[in-house]
């Protein structure tokens, strides 16, 4: 999946949160986080931090993967 802002990031999280049937408190709490803090990302808060936001995909079981956008396998520009 493709995501492009950070209310997408945060709508993914809350997806898979609820996927596993666990409530905002629990994953705050399994992370080391606040509950402000799972609730400000749910909602795509642009200023939260990447530390703690690895730590919730982490917990969640999802993963940030990179690409380089407009470039093919060898680096050139796409047309």
């Amino acid at each position: 999946m493709k995501i492009k802002n950070t209310e997408e990031l945060g709508s993914t999280i809350r997806m898979r949160r609820k996927q596993i049937k666990i409530s905002q408190k629990e994953l705050a709490m399994t992370c080391g986080t606040g509950l402000r803090f799972i609730v400000d990302l749910e909602k795509g808060k642009p200023t939260c931090q990447i530390g703690k936001t690895l730590q919730v995909l982490q917990a969640l079981g999802l993963a940030i993967e990179t690409t380089i956008l407009g470039r093919n396998e060898t680096g050139d520009k796409m047309p």
